[in-house]
């Protein structure tokens, strides 16, 4: 049996955003919990790489951008 096609193509930019997105919260979660913990290198860079896809996806096609940061609930750039 083949599996299901899978609805994310997981090297779609959408799905690599939400992936980001993910990582950023729980990173940023865990930042807040453990004060002491100097891990922001690795949340600005997920910070940083999620921007640049951002913006690729809006220079090509804006009408996925709008419905993606609205699905994520994250801030137009």
């Amino acid at each position: 049996m083949v599996k299901e096609e899978k609805e994310e193509n997981r090297g779609s930019v959408e799905f690599q955003v939400f992936s980001f997105t993910f990582k950023i919260r729980r990173l940023a979660l865990h930042l807040e919990l453990h004060k002491k913990d100097f891990s922001e290198r690795g949340l600005r860079r997920l910070l940083g790489k999620r921007r640049r896809l951002l913006a690729y996806l809006a220079k090509k096609n804006r009408v996925r951008y709008k419905k993606l940061i609205g699905h994520l609930n994250i801030r137009e750039q």
